[in-house]
């Protein structure tokens, strides 16, 4: 059961119309955290910074990378933080524990997860059955558990993913997890050549990705600020993906010195050709956007899936009041 209790939605949508009528004081400090180093798949939060679209707004915003030994989800929930990039499974299980996290915002309309393949051993997802495929053990209790309950894929067939591409390159009758911002080009400039990909977003696993997370005491005591926040990292997005994008590319180098002008290219190029940020109900609503029905679909494949539990009142995971308000389109050029 929860442990913490959430506002009606009517009564939520009178403290964020309050929130619009209530300016954020100037230079107020806000951190955010997000969920690996630095790269373009942050881009627009490093564009509100470098462009000032935070400050307008009256937050003076500081991002926390990630890593390999940085928990930034911990320090949020211990109050060191103030949002967090997060994803929809942990929100929703959070319920489940007594976590109040909340999402106010998916960034990613769909999961960047892609599974590779050697070109042309495979002509439609289906036949990815036939192969060996190297899933890591958070993919093996995550998105691999559908796609053995939804579609037919056996446990058998997965071999461990380690992050390294060596055997998959090797194996020509093999598949291997990846993002589909990043392995690809790290695959094409160590095998030469491109490897065909298969987005889980385009056969059937509907996650958001990318959210904007914070505690559901920060959507009460301080609309204003979740607000400036959320409006700010979505025009900073539509700033990124479809304007001058060098400050906050600039920034991002220097947040990651190891990352190259050549990746962030590369990763910037697939997030608009698969509609990674805008797609689907972002042409109607924004980047940004959410919708009830779509949290549902995932819930219950997830349930199906055995990957999390039924019952869960998901509606405590996340929030309406700040997306589907069309902020930022005409950025879009």
């Amino acid at each position: 059961m929860s442990h913490f209790a959430t506002p009606s939605s009517r009564a939520l949508a009178a403290v964020v119309a309050t929130a619009l009528a209530t300016p954020v004081l100037a230079n107020t400090a806000v951190t955010y955290g997000t969920n690996w180093v630095a790269q373009a798949e942050h881009g627009g939060f490093y564009q509100a910074v470098a462009d000032g679209t935070y400050a307008a707004c009256g937050l003076d915003v500081t991002i926390v990378p990630g890593g390999p030994s940085v928990n930034n989800q911990a320090l949020m929930l211990a109050g060191k933080i103030d949002f967090y990039m997060g994803g929809v499974l942990d929100a929703f299980d959070g319920v489940d524990q007594g976590l109040p996290l909340v999402n106010v915002a998916a960034i990613f309309q769909k999961d960047p997860q892609v599974i590779l393949t050697h070109p042309g051993v495979a002509k439609t997802f289906a036949d990815l059955k036939n192969l060996t495929l190297y899933i890591s053990d958070g993919g093996y209790t995550g998105y691999y558990q559908w796609m053995i309950k939804s579609l037919g894929f056996t446990e058998e067939q997965r071999k461990v993913y380690t992050f390294n591409a060596a055997p998959f390159i090797a194996d020509e009758k093999s598949g291997m997890q990846g993002y589909i911002t990043s392995e690809p080009l790290a695959v094409k400039k160590e095998a030469g050549w491109d490897a065909d990909l298969w987005l889980l977003a385009d056969n059937g696993y509907n996650s958001y990705s990318t959210m904007i997370q914070t505690l559901q005491s920060t959507v009460e005591t301080k609309p204003e600020v979740v607000k400036c926040f959320v409006d700010g990292s979505i025009k900073g997005w539509y700033n990124y993906l479809y304007g001058d994008n060098k400050a906050a590319n600039d920034m991002i180098k220097k947040d990651n010195p190891d990352m190259s002008d050549e990746q962030i290219a590369f990763s910037i190029a697939k997030m608009k050709e698969y509609g990674i940020v805008d797609s689907g109900d972002t042409e109607k609503m924004g980047i940004g956007a959410m919708t009830d029905a779509h949290m549902e679909r995932f819930y219950k494949d997830m349930v199906g899936a055995g990957v999390i539990k039924d019952g869960i009142d998901i509606k405590k995971s996340y929030t309406l009041a700040f997306v589907d308000q069309g902020v930022g389109m005409d950025l879009k050029h």
